[in-house]
């Protein structure tokens, strides 16, 4: 069973930056491929970002592409956020696959294991 804890979310003007973090914890937890999704009030949950196993492959949502950076180091993953607008405010969750290795996606119904959420808000 993989558990995922994340940390780093808070308050920030718009045009700041923040870091979350999202640490597994299991057996395998190295090896799967992880994601960032998010959901703000009233709205269905939505992809922002997901990086393969390995680390070599990385996805972005349209919205968040060239502000947003997913990055991993073994069972940790860290996704940093710059340039933030007040339409990135959302609880942001962590997420793992249910299997090790193979790809990662954008689609949240192919992921598994879910963190506790972390609220992230931007004023303007």
């Amino acid at each position: 069973q993989v558990q995922l804890v994340e940390s780093g979310g808070g308050l920030v003007q718009a045009g700041g930056s923040l870091r979350l973090s999202c640490a597994a914890s299991g057996r395998t937890s190295s090896y799967y491929p992880m994601g960032w999704f998010r959901q703000a009030p009233g709205k269905e949950r939505e992809f922002v970002a997901a990086i393969s196993w390995s680390g070599s492959s990385t996805y972005y949502a349209d919205s968040v592409k060239g502000r947003f950076t997913i990055s991993r180091a073994n069972a940790k993953n860290t996704l940093q956020m710059n340039s933030l607008i007040p339409e990135d405010t959302a609880v942001y969750y962590c997420a793992a696959k249910g299997r090790p290795y193979g790809l990662a996606t954008t689609n949240l119904d192919d992921y598994d294991h879910w963190g506790q959420g972390t609220q992230v808000t931007v004023s303007s």
